[in-house]
């Protein structure tokens, strides 16, 4: 029969380790468990013991708990120091994770952690869990029992919360020697806004190292979604070269609104460090007036000429994997590059592949003008219920599109700040 019990950290920090003479060996301060974020279960690899005032981990090999009449002790027939590598690449419980913010994958934010649970299984222990609820807390004064007790006279328990270990991702490993690329793989597996939710419920310096965990198509989408104040903090906080990569993923009225919020200094070296079709797309942008409709256009667009088929499109378009808001209107365009209709993707799949555009597409559309004022779209977004809205030049050359949402973003901004 397997020989199990199940036991919590905080029960056992701060608790005096004998030889198997009963000497006083020293006192137990943390926990060293796997990092590897692969295990449901990490397994406890050593223990931090204080002795006469200087700390050390060692191998829990050789460490035996017992309970005894609700008591633990704790003997250890052998001190064996880990290897350097072994610790480095170890989470300390107590030093980590207890009193530190973590992100519950399930729930998709942050939570205090107030106690972890562990199980001893044979001669081996591990991490099963994380108590972030009131009962943790009592549990660390010593208040748990009488409170218990409390509880009962009125047929009621003490609030408990515990998340799998499997479902958390600590957040603060600055003060260990691991990559962040492995440290954060479960909070990648997260949607871009609730990472950027999370993101922006940590401290400034932990924004930062997440962030910076993150490859550049992952922070770019991320990045997107944040607020202005913490995409600010997270552009000033890294180098310009790395900031500038991550710049050049996020579609082109996206930095340059958050270029607008930058000091001149800064959005120009950024816009320097760019590709050049990047910056100069960029730039083009940054010209238009804040309250224009050109200001917030997206000039990613998909364009095509009125002779191709049904079928040509499709391909281009799997090749080319556009963004969902690229896909809400697509365009055709003259030999200058002028609007002269557009077609939707439902056009597309219902029509023969075959059929050329010319035979289902919705000739002079509705669009709008780059220097038209912001304010006057709202009608035009209530008239013809479209998803996004072509937008031209004096010469009604296409320039680029305003996707409905980003325009009702604006304007309820706008009402906001006249409050």
């Amino acid at each position: 029969m397997i020989s199990f019990t199940t036991f919590f950290l905080s029960r056992i920090i701060d608790r005096k380790v004998y030889d198997l003479n009963g000497k006083l060996l020293g006192v137990l301060k943390d926990l060293l468990i796997e990092s590897n974020h692969a295990l449901d279960k990490p397994r406890v690899l050593g223990f931090k013991l204080k002795t006469n005032g200087t700390s050390a981990v060692y191998s829990s090999d050789y460490l035996k708990i017992n309970k005894f009449e609700g008591k633990f002790n704790f003997t250890c027939s052998d001190l064996v120091p880990l290897a350097d590598d072994i610790i480095n690449n170890g989470i300390l419980l107590a030093d980590v994770i207890l009193d530190k913010q973590i992100v519950d994958l399930n729930g998709r934010k942050l939570v205090r952690v107030n106690d972890v649970r562990l199980v001893r299984i044979k001669e081996d222990a591990f991490v099963v869990a994380v108590d972030i609820g009131a009962e943790g807390l009592l549990r660390r004064i010593g208040m748990v029992r009488p409170v218990r007790i409390f509880f009962r006279l009125f047929n009621s328990a003490i609030p408990s919360k515990f998340i799998r270990w499997e479902d958390v991702e600590a957040v603060d490993f600055s003060n260990l020697n691991i990559k962040l690329s492995k440290v954060y793989t479960k909070l990648q597996t997260l949607h871009p806004s609730d990472i950027a939710d999370i993101i922006e419920d940590l401290d400034k310096k932990s924004r930062t190292q997440v962030f910076s965990s993150l490859n550049e198509e992952q922070a770019a989408d991320v990045l997107e979604e944040m607020e202005t104040e913490a995409q600010v903090h997270i552009v000033e906080s890294l180098p310009v070269e790395k900031v500038a990569d991550v710049l050049e993923k996020m579609p082109a009225n996206e930095v340059a609104d958050l270029l607008d919020e930058l000091e001149t200094e800064k959005a120009e070296s950024l816009l320097k460090e760019m590709v050049a079709d990047s910056s100069q797309e960029i730039r083009d942008l940054l010209e238009y007036p804040g309250n224009s409709v050109g200001s917030i256009m997206s000039t990613e667009v998909l364009t095509y000429k009125e002779t191709l088929s049904v079928d040509e499109i499709l391909n281009d378009i799997r090749e080319k994997k556009p963004e969902e808001e690229e896909l809400y209107n697509l365009f055709v365009t003259g030999e200058n590059d002028e609007l002269i209709a557009t077609f939707t993707l439902r056009d597309l799949i219902l029509s023969p592949p075959s059929a050329k555009i010319s035979d289902i597409m919705k000739p002079s559309p509705a669009h709008l003008h780059d220097y038209e004022k912001l304010d006057d779209v709202a009608e035009m977004i209530s008239k013809y219920s479209l998803l996004s809205i072509p937008v031209v030049d004096e010469d009604n050359i296409l320039q680029g599109t305003v996707v409905v949402d980003d325009v009702v973003e604006d304007l309820i901004d706008k009402r906001r700040t006249n409050k």
